[in-house]
């Protein structure tokens, strides 16, 4: 073993023994003194989110302590000594839990995400419990974890159900139809996302409204249904631009953009990918840009305009890249292979193609 490795291993077993001898009361006032320490040198207490089953928009606001939120939730976690006041290191604990759940999220680490969602969702009751549920639900199928997100958001939606809140049902039976669609199961999506809109209609939602209209629209679009699928986004549109949701807007303009080449409408098909791409910029959805920049490169391919079609899937391989969404890379990989080898670059479609199976 190097010096230096055998210094830091013995330097860490010396330290993690000494920690073990103290009382269980003294570790408790380490990790308090620590967390009041660590969350100072950082610009002092983070500011209190909205609660999670509080109706209408929740936004995200960035503070420095999102870094060490992880951190500091474990410390006050630990923190339970009899010389503490209990009641406000649980709420510490959960402030900074879901913190660290949100900022994993903008940091694109959602399995890390899925873990502090599903912790705090056991640190709460009521509908905010089920409401951690759905967004650890979220978490997981943007995660590819289709399995665990849809367990997640079944319960979810019972929680809610038996909770008698029927704005957040509405959203958890939303975002399960989403999961089973995401898993192909397009009859159980179907019924689930009608469900969702009949609840969303019920309590007035016309946020989450959009956001259904639009999901059934493209599984409409998916499963042939075109004209009903055009009807439907005219209408998810309608309520989106109503209520000013453009993050949302932007996702089912590039999903009718996808519908207007599926029926030959090439310019309208363009504008509306340029539109869609706009609007995620606009909101730093890089993730859904990239996606939509995939679909406008394989749009120029098939319509011959291969310089334009390059470019673009280099840009979406760049945005999906940062972003680990390795699965959708990979698809990307295996259209710029297909593109290398129709332009007579056979080595490099075939380097591509082995980059696109290993992915």
């Amino acid at each position: 073993m190097h010096a230096e490795a055998a210094y830091l291993f013995r330097h860490a077993l010396l330290r993690d023994a000494a920690y073990q001898m103290q009382m269980l009361g003294d570790r408790a006032r380490l990790h308090e003194l620590a967390f009041y320490l660590i969350e100072e040198s950082f610009g002092g207490r983070a500011h209190e989110s909205l609660p999670l089953n509080t109706r209408g928009t929740r936004e995200f606001n960035p503070h420095p302590t999102d870094v060490v939120a992880a951190e500091l939730a474990e410390h006050a976690r630990i923190s339970t000594s009899e010389e503490t006041e209990p009641a406000k290191l649980e709420a510490e604990y959960r402030l900074y839990l879901r913190r660290a759940a949100e900022y994993s999220e903008t940091q694109f680490r959602e399995d890390v995400a899925v873990r502090h969602w599903q912790a705090l969702a056991s640190a709460t009751t009521d509908a905010q419990r089920g409401e951690a549920l759905r967004r650890a639900a979220v978490a997981a199928g943007d995660a590819n974890l289709l399995g665990l997100a849809e367990t997640l958001a079944k319960q979810a939606t019972e929680h809610q159900r038996e909770c008698g809140d029927r704005w957040l049902e509405g959203l958890a039976a939303g975002s399960l139809a989403a999961l089973y669609a995401q898993s192909d199961k397009i009859e159980l999506a179907e019924t689930m996302y009608e469900q969702a809109l009949a609840i969303d209609r019920e309590v007035g939602n016309r946020r989450a409204e959009g956001v259904v209209l639009g999901n059934l629209a493209n599984l409409y679009r998916e499963s042939g249904r075109v004209e009903r699928a055009e009807q439907t986004f005219e209408l998810a549109l309608d309520a989106l631009r109503e209520v000013g949701h453009l993050r949302v807007e932007g996702t089912v303009l590039g999903n009718l953009a996808s519908l207007y080449h599926q029926t030959g409408r090439l310019n309208e098909a363009e504008s509306a990918f340029s539109q869609s791409i706009a609007m995620h910029r606009t909101c730093g959805n890089r993730r859904s840009e990239g996606k939509v920049l995939a679909n406008m490169a394989s749009h120029y391919q098939q319509t011959g305009r291969l310089e334009l079609a390059e470019q673009a899937y280099g840009q979406a391989l760049d945005v999906l890249r940062e972003v680990g969404d390795q699965f959708v890379a990979a698809a990307v990989l295996g259209n710029l292979a297909s593109l290398y080898h129709e332009t007579g670059r056979r080595i490099e479609a075939e380097q591509l193609y082995r980059q696109a199976l290993a992915s």
